[in-house]
């Protein structure tokens, strides 16, 4: 317990009274200093009980105590004691007046009571607090030490300091969600904090943050700490406290530890994954060489379970190739998601891409498509907004598929993710390119080149008003060659037709009977940005 005025007061061999002040006798002493300088306030730093004689003030003098009694509260000093029988016989009344007035604990030291007993006092009071914080403090570490070796691991790690600090903790994964709490009420309160970890994520560690009581998560008057986990730069985690009052030296010992220790199981949680992640990298390389036999050899137990039933591939690029970026955040989503269902995933980096295979119809799949659905949203808001906006994530989505086939899901996500870039999409899905036309796909400035160059000479010539040879050419390939019913859509004789589809092979310089010519043609017209379109 702190040291107070109160145990002072009771403390039988300093026979001190008190004079004023009686009811803040709780207040904490930090110190006890001594000083006859009239205005001894640059010297105190808060906290202090204030010995005097009064050697070099007039302590009869009502307003100049009010105030010398004014400037000391003003500057944190908790209590003063006055030595009677040195320079007074009694203490002024004047002092007593100004103490009372502004609520100073005021204490009447007997001549027999020397400065020095009240300072040893003091002293050994505050070392044996420190000592028995200190003492508490390397308690907690070992207990949270046992904890975090608990099969509950962080988990246990938290009850044991919720339980130390007589308050609640809460521990974020390096996407900011909650992902343990004790006690279990206390999630919904730190999931409330969501905007103030991402703040602090986006800070370089080692960071923390102090949240008052009128923040988003705290209740109750909770005073809310946020503390960095990581070795690097980079954030691995977030550690959250809520107490009622700020931390003294022994849970502040205790938070110290549990940051240690979690961020020593963080980053060899983190040296695990990496490991898990090359053997992953293996497993797929051995899918897309169409080796899955000795991909499932080699899955064994980890990934074994993801070959078992049908899964997605999923092919993921982005401009920012960050950890912080949106291919990074897309990382992180499928990771965490598949941890939280307990399901198997693979999430492969690739360069300027990010492969994932994941289980169909699981957690994983779910996050990232949610992912990209609220990426594509945000852009185009950005884009309502501001006229345009900055590429970002793209996303292709194989169909379902088996080990056996893992080498053609992956093409059909590649495939999707290029309909995606020309789009601008965030997501494609390769059954919205199966199943869709193939004409959106044409909206490419490639093939509108390619398109406008084959069509280029038709339109120069109707330009020069001797004919309308592309209107005729589309008619004449929409009704698949059949001379009368395009002849009647145009309103011409067959036989001028039949002369327009002369001229566009001297023209072109090809065939129509080519039905490969034919084809090229039609996509063209379809492509093409000319006036008759």
């Amino acid at each position: 317990m702190p040291l107070t005025l109160a145990s002072l007061v009771n403390h039988s061999a300093l026979r001190l009274t008190v004079l004023a002040g009686a009811d803040r006798l709780d207040t904490p002493v930090r110190w006890a200093h001594v000083s006859e300088l009239a205005d001894p306030v640059p010297w105190m730093d808060g906290g202090e009980l204030l010995l005097i004689t009064a050697m070099k003030i007039d302590a009869a003098d009502g307003e100049e105590m009010r105030r010398y009694v004014r400037r000391l509260v003003r500057a944190g000093v908790v209590g003063l004691g006055f030595a009677v029988g040195v320079n007074y016989d009694e203490v002024p009344g004047a002092l007593v007046e100004a103490a009372a007035e502004e609520g100073l604990p005021l204490l009447e030291v007997p001549r027999r009571t020397p400065f020095l007993a009240i300072t040893k006092a003091v002293s050994a009071a505050v070392a044996a607090d420190q000592y028995h914080a200190v003492t508490a403090g390397f308690e907690a570490q070992r207990e949270l030490t046992r904890a975090a070796l608990a099969p509950e691991g962080p988990a246990a790690l938290l009850a044991r300091l919720a339980a130390h600090l007589g308050g609640w903790a809460a521990l974020y994964d390096a996407s900011g969600a909650v992902v343990a709490a004790a006690p279990n009420w206390a999630a919904r309160r730190a999931a409330r904090l969501g905007p103030d970890v991402k703040r602090l994520r986006e800070r370089p560690a080692p960071a923390s943050a102090v949240l008052g009581p009128d923040a988003a998560g705290a209740e109750g008057g909770d005073r809310v700490e946020l503390q960095s986990l990581g070795s690097g730069r980079r954030t691995r985690g977030v550690l959250a406290v809520g107490t009622d009052a700020p931390l003294g030296t022994a849970g502040r010992y205790a938070v110290n530890s549990a940051v240690a220790l979690l961020t020593l199981t963080t980053e060899r949680s983190r040296a695990l994954q990496d490991a898990e992640a090359r053997l992953g990298a293996a497993v797929l390389r051995m899918l897309l060489a169409d080796e899955p036999g000795h991909a499932r050899a080699v899955a064994g137990e980890l990934y074994g379970a993801l070959l078992d039933e049908p899964f997605r591939m999923l092919v993921a690029e982005a401009a920012d190739t960050g950890p912080e970026g949106e291919l990074g955040t897309l990382a992180d989503t499928a990771e965490t998601a598949a941890s939280r269902a307990a399901e198997p995933v693979l999430v492969v980096p690739e360069g300027e891409r990010v492969v994932v295979l994941a289980r169909d119809g699981g957690a994983a799949v779910a996050a990232c498509v949610a992912y990209a659905r609220t990426v594509e949203a945000r852009r185009g808001a950005a884009a309502e907004r501001d006229g345009g906006a900055e590429p970002g994530v793209a996303v292709g989505l194989s169909a379902p598929a088996g080990p056996a086939a893992a080498g053609a899901a992956f093409h059909q996500a590649e495939q999707a993710l290029s309909v995606a870039r020309r789009r601008g999409r965030a997501l494609v899905e390769h059954e919205e390119v199966a199943t869709g036309s193939v004409v959106p796909l044409l909206a490419d400035d490639a093939v509108r080149a390619f398109a406008d160059g084959l069509l280029r000479a038709l339109y120069e010539h109707d330009a020069t008003g001797r004919g309308d040879l592309v209107a005729s050419l589309r008619a004449w390939l929409a009704r698949h060659g059949q001379w009368d019913a395009a002849a009647a859509d145009l309103g011409v004789h067959r036989h001028t037709l039949r002369y327009r589809m002369r001229r566009v092979e001297e023209i072109l310089g090809r065939s129509l009977d080519d039905p490969d010519v034919r084809m090229e043609l039609w996509l063209a017209l379809k492509a093409t940005a000319g006036p008759s379109q």
